[in-house]
């Protein structure tokens, strides 16, 4: 039963939905959590300290954090493979290009393959620069994040990667929610455009909560 619903083009599109859901949810929290460094050093610090303390003493140090990891791996999986596998199917069953293609579709659905591709390359350079440090500039230290986010930001490559990074959200996030509440059946005639509304206004909510941080940083705000 389930593979049969996997194998269907409505199974693919809705755990795509359920997915991306799941990772918009993940990076409200995370822009929210993010805009505490604008309250300086003690309160960022603090703010990631609980993140790995969260749930204790019921749950050991970082079991939490893990668990909000394994969901986030597994939702990030199931999205790039249900999208990749929908647009194999798509070009299968479309072998020959729209002839007015810029018509058909917008900027947001046109550049949703390659903004994917950007998102999941900048994941990887983000655990390995603030997570890690394998790739951080300057000295990484292990329980300082205020600081290490200081130095990523102080450098030009680290905000044109993250910014552009956060760009391709945006667009993503704009076309995904409006896509992900047709799926799932929210969309109607009548809540179309409120949906639309709510995905251009989430959508640049999303890009200037993140956008602030190296903005806060180049201009000495966050320092």
């Amino acid at each position: 039963m389930a593979r049969s619903v996997w194998d269907s083009t409505v199974g693919k599109k809705t755990v795509m939905a359920v997915s991306g859901l799941i990772m918009l949810l993940y990076l409200v929290v995370h822009m929210i959590g993010n805009l505490k460094i604008f309250f300086g050093t003690d309160d960022f610090n603090h703010y990631a300290h609980w993140l790995r303390t969260l749930g204790e003493p019921f749950l050991h140090y970082e079991w939490a954090l893990w668990g909000v990891r394994v969901v986030l791996v597994l939702a990030v999986v199931a999205h790039a493979v249900s999208a990749y596998q929908l647009s194999r199917r798509d070009i299968k069953a479309r072998p020959s290009k729209y002839v007015h293609k810029k018509a058909r579709t917008s900027y947001a659905t046109r550049t949703m393959r390659w903004g994917g591709v950007i998102l999941g390359l900048f994941i990887v350079w983000h655990i390995l620069d603030l997570t890690t440090g394998h790739v951080h500039a300057g000295g990484f230290e292990s329980g300082k994040p205020y600081q290490n986010v200081v130095d990523t930001f102080s450098t030009w490559y680290g905000n044109v990667i993250y910014i552009a990074a956060v760009l391709a959200l945006g667009l993503h996030v704009r076309h995904g929610f409006w896509s992900a509440a047709q799926t799932l059946g929210v969309g109607s005639r009548t809540r179309d455009r409120a949906l639309k509304i709510s995905a251009n206004v989430l959508a640049l909510l999303l890009t200037a909560g993140f956008v602030a941080v190296p903005v806060g940083v180049m201009t000495g705000v966050v320092s």
